[in-house]
């Protein structure tokens, strides 16, 4: 799934990001110095390393003044030593210039109301605070506790807050024995990603608020064993307010158990807060629809919507639902690229970013949807963006660079960055150059990948090269950073990234995305070794040094080359990928994911299942480094042993890298540091 999210940047079964996980609000620690500040044998290396990577002060939330002029964002700074983390809120003129701390003791989250007079935002202590435009007032708003996400309503006196809340009954509390340990499972989507059923449901409150307090608040979802934000990623971007705060759309997906595992049928639900009445405005509609943005003058709402169940890779379509007439509209009919991000100039003019051809760029249309217009240029991913009072900001990211905050002209469609928030890192050690380069496949497709090459790169050199291998699988390979696969860290190293977009990734238009499904071990691995062949030409790399690496959809890959690679590659690196395509449908949570990639159960359609990397380890003959965590469900780390008790087994140089705390992804700062090194090692073992 290659969603873009808000604060966190995304893509799902085979991701190689990170996802947000269920939200509990908690004290944050104010830990120690968080002295983030490079050392003196840093600065003398000059390079990216792993304990570099953890200076990094990290972009979080982001929101434009109703008047266009001011940018609020958050800044996450995190201490290896102790792991504490520490957010504060800053402010940066549209018009440039230096960006003002607002917060010393946390703040998370914050938002704009009383026409930009007034800030809210979550403290450390998980309360709701209100601030003046100067930080200087902070008073905490009595009447709300424990909750989640929340969004004052334009007209400033209402807000909607999420909260988990518990419906279902523990095997405890039936047998009245508080110290056991055990759940009683009569149905699917018992787990989700990386976290199990704690037996609640974030549900959307509605209450009163007069800027000091909130009053007279309504689970407006009442009882429903349903969720809004949906799992599991619980992303606030899928509720919004009208603008004069009578109504809410939100995306809710009522189906539960078997049903819920096999259908992404999700839709958006209109609710009148003083009626009551809800209406379904996606209604018939069988795939994902989600991220309602109401239009300024609150007539109409555009929506994000794939129309076929069970496939969350379908195409990402702009809709726009009127609510006078109840009528819906494809707007982006023509158009066979993603929508994401959407937002409203002015009550005809949508803006949005999609995935198109290695980069995230800005678009537009107009309700009449005569064509969809590129706004931006440049080698960098936008996104995502806020327009208010004809002004746009955004993200601005780049494989050499972290998230920062930048504004877009909207007519000439420059960008100009605005935040600075790494500059001192930056200042002291050097990126290698990213190129774009393009091949022929086998079959005479033009296969764009990025080429990342060392800090002072020498062409008369020879370099080891590593083949990175993208999740998804039909996510989007573009200038995105990483905090784990980090390709500059990679080139940092003295190797030279090669990243294809083969088949079935985002961003190359529908029937390019397509070509992978029922196909894994097809053209999308004939486009990896197309790639590796023309990488091993070129005369500053050494063909007798590549390895291929990749994590989720790229761990797959990497256990399917291994089989196949005909002695192309000295080193392997697969993280979190299938081995066992049989195992993996019994034991992962999304099935309309295999469902539909696989072709549906293996006893339903064995013969779909010959891409399975298990059926061509007796071919395994190159060193494996096999990664993998103990609360991953999404593809459950057992596949990881499966393919490592194979190697060893086939007397296979590997080793098998277990983290008991982390799921999907290497998210702890410490855990993160062993991973990297162990990484390198191999690396540098067997490509030396």
């Amino acid at each position: 799934m290659k969603r873009y999210l808000v604060p966190i940047i995304l893509p799902v079964l085979l991701l190689t990001f990170s996802c947000k996980q269920k939200t509990v609000v908690t004290k944050e620690e104010t830990g120690p110095q968080f002295n983030n500040q490079l050392t003196a044998e840093e600065k003398a290396g000059g390079v990216m390393t792993p304990e570099i990577m953890w200076k990094f002060g990290r972009l979080g939330a982001m929101a434009l003044s109703p008047d266009g002029l001011t940018v609020l964002y958050t800044v996450t700074d995190i201490d290896l030593r102790t792991e504490a983390r520490r957010t504060n809120i800053f402010k940066v003129p549209v018009s440039g210039g230096e960006s003002v701390q607002l917060t010393t003791d946390g703040g998370s989250s914050p938002q704009w109301f009383d026409n930009g007079r007034s800030i809210a935002y979550s403290d450390k202590d998980g309360n709701l605070t209100v601030t003046d435009p100067e930080g200087k007032v902070k008073q905490t708003v009595a009447g709300l506790k424990e909750f989640e996400a929340f969004n004052i309503a334009p007209a400033g006196n209402h807000i909607y807050f999420t909260r988990r809340v518990k419906l279902d009954q523990t095997a405890n509390e039936k047998y009245n024995l508080p110290k056991a340990k055990v759940r009683i499972i009569d149905d699917l989507m018992y787990r989700h990603w990386n976290y199990w059923s704690d037996y609640s449901y974030s549900h959307i409150f509605v209450a009163s608020f007069d800027g000091n307090k909130v009053s007279e608040e309504k689970d407006i979802m009442k009882d429903q064993k349903f969720e809004s934000p949906t799992s599991p990623y619980f992303d606030e971007g899928e509720i919004s307010w009208s603008p004069d705060g009578k109504f809410i759309a939100y995306t809710s997906k009522r189906l539960k158990g078997k049903e819920d595992a096999k259908s992404t049928n999700s839709d958006i639900y209109l609710l009148d807060i003083s009626s009551g009445k809800e209406i379904n405005i996606s209604e018939g509609n069988h795939g994902y629809d989600r991220y309602p943005v109401f239009s300024p003058d609150g007539s109409k709402i555009a929506f994000q919507s794939m129309e076929r169940d069970g496939y969350e890779a379908d195409l990402d379509r702009l809709f726009v639902y009127d609510i006078k007439t109840g009528s819906r509209t494809w707007v982006t009919k023509e158009w066979t690229f993603d929508v994401e991000n959407i937002n409203w100039a002015d009550n005809q003019t949508i803006y949005f970013t999609c995935a198109y051809m290695g980069t995230i760029q800005v678009f537009k249309t107009s309700l009449e949807g005569k064509s969809v217009d590129k706004v931006t240029e440049g080698v960098h991913d936008l996104g995502p963006i806020s327009v208010k009072s004809g002004v746009m900001v955004t993200w601005l990211t780049s494989m050499s660079m972290a998230p920062e905050i930048a504004k877009v002209d909207m007519s000439a469609g420059e960008v100009k960055q605005l935040s600075f928030i790494n500059k001192a890192i930056y200042e002291s050690i050097r990126m290698g150059k990213t190129g774009e380069k393009y091949i022929k496949t086998k079959d005479n497709q033009n296969l764009q990948m990025w080429v990342v090459y060392p800090p002072d790169f020498n062409p008369s050199k020879k370099y080891p090269a590593l083949l990175f291998c993208e999740g998804g699988p039909q996510s989007a390979l573009t200038q995105f950073w990483s905090y784990r696969w980090n390709m500059q860290m990679m080139a940092a190293k003295g190797y030279i990234v090669f990243a294809p977009n083969r088949r079935g990734v985002s961003g190359f238009g529908q029937a390019w995305k397509e070509e992978i499904s029922g196909d894994y071990g097809g053209k999308n691995m004939q486009d990896y070794l197309d790639a590796t062949d023309a990488m091993a030409k070129e005369p500053y790399i050494d063909p007798g040094r590549m390895g291929a690496v990749g994590a989720s959809y790229g761990g797959y890959s990497v256990f399917y080359l291994a089989g196949i690679h005909g002695g192309r590659f000295k080193a392997f690196i697969a993280h979190c990928g299938v081995f066992d395509f049989v195992s993996e449908y019994g034991s992962t949570e999304e099935l309309w994911f295999p469902d539909k990639d696989y072709g549906g159960p293996y006893w339903d359609n064995l013969k779909s299942y010959k891409y399975s990397p298990h059926l061509r380890v007796d071919s395994w003959d190159t060193p494996i480094l096999i990664i993998t965590g103990a609360n991953d469900f999404r593809i459950p780390y057992t596949q990881s042993m499966e393919a490592f008790q194979a190697a060893q087994l086939h007397n296979v140089p590997s080793k098998l890298l277990f983290f008991e705390d982390e799921c999907h992804w290497v998210l702890k700062p410490q855990n993160s540091i062993i991973w990297q090194n162990e990484f390198f090692d191999w690396l540098k073992t067997y490509l030396k």
